[in-house]
């Protein structure tokens, strides 16, 4: 257990906490914005990784290969929003359901369990044997995703998702169709994720069936501790382009964190329990913050009304 072993992961754990940083924006779209658990991107993320890695094999240059992944996670969320919206099922089943599907369909796209992908024969865009490289493109990614998404949000069908988010009944009251602002954000969300997992299939050479298992656990942890850090650092001042570069910091300290983990050589088998504390302590830290706030100003009430 040398401590240079872990000096030497940390820009592996950096890489992989980018890229899925851009699955976590995603889900970022759907939970804090659309205020809709949406369970899909365990399937949209391998569906991703499975289009890319077909395509790649089939000679198609890695940028297309990747956004024919970020339009097929457009359809599933589609299939996600139109389950939801126009059968009435509710959001967290229609996730599910969509989700089912995908491994089927991912099955279909792959022809079996897993398919690699050498960069040695193919000119992928990152990968876990030039990291320099991967950081780098990584880090010009999520930029350009955060500098569309800052643009779109602040476009008027970008500002009436937010409002479907923040006060669906309003939002009805004030004609925005918020069946469609679902369907729209959910399309939207899964083509991240999917882009994300066409980057990370790269990455680490291969696309497997169960590649997206746990991805919404990884997102919602890369949410949480953004933004627990954030408004550790920056507080009233966390506008929308710190929140989401907050969830990519929050990605890259979840995979730190599991660096650490490894290096300490814990039990492999425990990284799902390691990963739901680490989760539930960031979740806590907010509320039990403001807990302690509240009994401090109701004590400094009855001290005044003492007097």
């Amino acid at each position: 257990m040398s401590f240079v072993s872990l000096i030497n992961a940390l820009p592996g754990d950096v890489a992989q906490g980018v890229i899925w940083g851009i699955m976590a924006i995603g889900v970022f779209l759907t939970f804090r914005i659309l205020d809709f658990a949406d369970l899909t991107v365990d399937g949209s993320l391998a569906t991703g990784g499975a289009i890319a890695v077909v395509l790649i094999l089939k000679g198609v240059p890695a940028p297309i290969a990747l956004l024919a992944a970020f339009g097929t996670g457009v359809l599933a969320g589609l299939v996600t929003g139109l389950l939801h919206t126009l059968l009435g099922i509710p959001g967290i089943l229609a996730g599910i359901l969509t989700q089912i599907a995908l491994y089927s369909v991912n099955l279909n796209i792959l022809g079996g369990s897993n398919l690699a992908v050498n960069v040695n024969q193919y000119p992928l865009l990152v990968s876990l044997r030039y990291l320099p490289k991967t950081i780098i493109i990584s880090v010009i990614f999520v930029a350009v995703i955060i500098g569309i998404m800052y643009w779109y949000f602040g476009t008027e069908q970008g500002s009436a998702i937010r409002a479907v988010g923040n006060n669906p009944a309003m939002s009805r009251a004030q004609g925005i169709n918020i069946n469609l602002m679902k369907v729209i954000a959910l399309a939207l969300s899964n083509g991240f994720v999917a882009l994300s997992g066409g980057l990370i299939a790269q990455y680490q050479g291969f696309a497997d069936i169960n590649m997206g298992r746990g991805a919404i656990v990884i997102g919602l942890a890369a949410v949480i501790i953004g933004e627990v850090i954030g408004h550790a650092i920056v507080g009233k001042r966390m506008n929308f382009v710190l929140r989401l570069t907050f969830v990519v910091i929050g990605a890259i300290i979840y995979y730190i964190v599991i660096g650490v983990v490894l290096w300490l050589k814990m039990p492999t088998n425990d990284l799902k329990l390691f990963t739901a504390i680490i989760v539930a302590i960031f979740l806590a830290v907010p509320y039990l913050k403001g807990q302690s706030q509240n009994s401090f100003r109701k004590a400094g009430k009855r001290g005044g009304s003492a007097r």
